[in-house]
């Protein structure tokens, strides 16, 4: 987890760059869109209605809470199973409580490899069946790049801002297609992705690169793109986080940011590309633990507002898909109620479906209350189960929810999709900066060292081997044994990530150090493509945009020249104290 640590610049700074950008045209995205036929139900409304009429009040509130469960296979006894769902495995929380979903997580013990992932998948669909006859939505955090969840084989694609800076909508409708396709063969159904925030604020500790970028007609092409290609593999799509969560430097996992743009700026920057997902037929859109004054001067996070999510979303953008919150047990949705109102007050804001209660039992309890009460109608209760089973039948979920275990893997991390994820990231590389330097001559000595591990380290120093250079690597370095380590090369190619998110110490210092040396210095950023004015004068710099793999492949590449930098900043880069713009969004050196 980041913490910005980004000199404070004029919070409109990103925006009279947007503007400079979008000055005499306007944004290529209507300003009203209408909502895809049939995400309410459609040709499958006679089936919700015999599904609702045998559904008992408690599966009914079930359905509107995807919980976390502990374990690796459904069976297994696990105790914090026990402490925020009060029953002790994940088959018994989904009998219990009729949970309408279920989200996997590394740190839950959910993903151990893709065989038992599947096999888990089976299991907890069988155990919803069995007690209600009604299937999982089981989701998963799947954008690619810095925030995945499959294990090993899943294709390592670079992530969203990579995309940005191909501007292709190819590319990104194919990473779709590979994250569709794999969740699918896995046993999960939906995509907590694609990012549809417009990153226009370089400090943001939470988005960064896992937005497309800061342009909101290219966003806007990409997360249709996206969400084309997750859902062309019968996975449901979910753009984030409504209405826009691109402009802050606060992490709601820790806080409550507050979006300060007028309603003519949500227009212009952050809706675009919700606009566009809608157009496309996205199943869910996730909303923002955020204030926006503009949308509802309450004080209330987008998650619990009826005017953001009735009002402008479902009214206005005319959505009629799943709405889901982000996880309530973040501190941007906690400051104002208790863990037992804030699912309540996320249903009457207009919300379907509770994501992640810190304590599952008092979350449905709370909502049980307010339906007893009357606070919440059996109508408006029935509307959001209605939404909920439309997309479970649109994914063909009541027809055969379990896969083969036995097939999966041959599914996962095939050579074609590795290879569309070299090519996409190849085609990302971005050359800022350059003194004539890159590509280095064949058979130079390069060191490779920074702000990596040392896997990540040898893999580069491995692919520059493959491309004529002779690489040696120097991990965990200080700036001291660096800079040593550098009297004995040719060139250096040192690496940093988010170097702007930390104080002025170790990752500037490496790099200020080697290039003090005289030798040459070939930096590469491997997150936020901001770093390369943070770092000082170097012979050249390079945004990766990501850590994966193939992401350190195409900086090998491009180093060597075995690897055309096509890429081009989705963002732009403000100068190091945040008082002007050091480079602007389409900068490349080609």
């Amino acid at each position: 987890m980041m913490t910005p640590h980004m000199p404070h610049s004029d919070s409109r700074l990103s925006r009279r760059g947007f503007a400079a950008l979008t000055a005499g045209a306007a944004v290529g995205v209507p300003m009203a869109a209408h909502a895809a036929p049939g995400r309410g139900g459609g040709k499958h409304d006679g089936r919700i209605d015999e599904l609702l009429a045998g559904m008992s009040l408690e599966q009914k509130i079930g359905q509107l809470f995807v919980a976390v469960g502990y374990g690796a296979t459904a069976d297994a006894p696990h105790p914090s199973n026990t402490s925020t769902t009060g029953v002790d495995t994940i088959a018994e929380i989904v009998a219990t409580h009729h949970v309408g979903g279920l989200i996997y997580f590394t740190w839950s013990d959910n993903l151990q490899d893709i065989e038992q992932i599947a096999t888990l998948s089976n299991d907890v669909q069988a155990a919803a069946l069995e007690a209600g006859g009604v299937p999982l939505i089981v989701a998963a955090d799947e954008e690619r790049g810095v925030v995945y969840r499959l294990p090993a084989p899943a294709t390592p694609l670079p992530g969203a801002m990579a995309l940005g800076a191909t501007g292709s909508h190819s590319h990104a409708r194919k990473a779709g297609v590979i994250v569709g396709s794999e969740l699918r063969a896995s046993g999960v159904n939906q995509a907590f992705a694609p990012v549809a925030d417009v990153n226009i604020e370089a400090r943001n500790p939470v988005i960064g690169v896992r937005s497309l970028g800061a342009d909101p007609e290219a966003v806007s092409r990409l997360v249709a793109a996206q969400v084309k290609g997750i859902q062309s593999a019968n996975c449901s799509a979910s753009a984030k986080h409504f209405p826009g969560h691109g402009d802050t430097a606060t992490d709601s996992h820790l806080g409550l940011p507050v979006i300060d743009h007028t309603r003519a700026e949500l227009d212009q920057i952050d809706l675009p590309p919700f606009r566009a997902a809608i157009e496309q037929g996205a199943d869910v859109i996730m909303t923002a633990h955020i204030v926006v004054p503009a949308l509802d001067d309450s004080g209330r996070p987008a998650t619990l507002s009826q005017p953001i999510l009735t009002g402008l979303l479902r009214e206005e953008l005319g959505f009629e898909g799943v709405i889901v919150t982000d996880s309530l047990a973040m501190e941007g949705v906690r400051t104002m109620f208790g863990d037992d109102r804030v699912p309540v007050e996320a249903i009457l804001a207009g919300a379907d479906q509770m994501l992640m209660p810190p304590d599952l039992a008092v979350a449905i309890g709370g909502v049980r209350d307010a339906v007893a009460s009357g606070e919440i109608g059996e109508d408006r209760l029935d509307a959001s189960v209605r939404r909920i089973l439309a997309q479970k039948l649109r994914r063909d979920l009541f027809e055969d929810a379990s896969v083969d275990p036995g097939s999966a893997l041959a599914e996962v991390g095939t050579e074609q999709s590795r290879h569309t994820a070299q090519k996409i990231a190849d085609d990302s590389i971005t050359l800022i900066t350059d003194q004539d330097t890159v590509p280095l001559a064949g058979g130079t000595s390069v060191l490779v060292t920074g702000e990596a591990t040392a896997a990540r380290l040898e893999t580069t120093a491995q692919a520059l081997t493959e491309h004529g250079l002779e690489a040696s690597i120097l991990a965990d370095a200080t700036a001291e044994q660096a800079a040593a380590a550098a009297a004995d090369v040719e060139a250096v190619l040192v690496f940093t990530s988010s170097a702007g998110f930390e104080p002025p110490a170790s990752q500037v210092e490496v790099v200020q150090a080697l290039a003090a040396t005289g030798v040459p210095v070939v930096h590469a950023s491997l997150r936020n493509p901001y770093d390369v004015v943070h770092v000082g004068e170097v012979a050249a710099s390079l945004a990766a945009y990501g850590n994966s793999e193939c992401n350190l492949r195409a900086v090998a590449g491009a180093v060597a020249g075995a690897v055309h930098t096509k890429g081009t900043l989705p963002v732009a880069i403000p100068t190091a104290d945040g008082t002007g713009e050091a480079f602007p969004i389409g900068h490349s050196l080609r």
